[in-house]
């Protein structure tokens, strides 16, 4: 009878993660040392997203690689936000994201330009559902500090017409 709950709750996680897409970003190994030698561990940088304007990332932290990579989509799916997005699937307006000493600088692109961007940046541009863009990081190349930037520039990013109605303008008056 356990077992049947557990098969039933392994086919809903399936399902749930079935509209999402991850990707893992970095996978690093940390070793503690200790008096008795050394404890090896590993951390996963994982981004998770609908491919439709919601990403998330996450960390994750165990013992086992794939024990890290599940942590971290857990964390991500946990932490989403949701991106505007034009028609053509490119952002509304150029935005850069600062994290640490590292930043990233995303422009709209026009339609079949594609991503151009690395490999942290574009993980994070695919499973927004963003297709095309164009982005630079400057300053630091550390993983965790360019996904974070990145997603700093995206909480920036607004909407034309959240904007229109900040300002108290009519859609038809622009």
């Amino acid at each position: 009878m356990a077992t049947a709950e557990l098969k039933d709750n392994k086919e809903t996680r399936n399902s749930e993660s079935g509209e999402f897409k991850d990707q893992v970003i970095y996978v690093g190994r940390v070793t503690k040392v200790v008096k008795g030698g050394k404890n090896f561990s590993f951390s996963a940088l994982v981004v998770v997203g609908d491919g439709n304007g919601k990403v998330g990332f996450g960390l994750g932290k165990a013992l086992e690689v794939p024990s890290a990579i599940k942590k971290g989509i857990e964390s991500a799916k946990r932490n989403m936000i949701k991106v505007p997005l034009t028609p053509n699937g490119s952002l509304p307006h150029p935005v850069t994201g600062i994290f640490g000493s590292g930043s990233v600088l995303l422009k709209p692109a026009p339609e079949g330009t594609g991503i151009i961007a690395g490999a942290a940046v574009r993980a994070i541009m695919e499973a927004a559902g963003v297709h095309n863009v164009m982005t630079k990081s400057l300053g630091s190349s550390n993983p965790h500090n360019v996904v974070r930037a990145t997603f700093e520039g995206l909480k920036d990013l607004m909407d034309p017409y959240t904007v229109l109605t900040n300002r108290g303008l009519d859609q038809a008056e622009v």
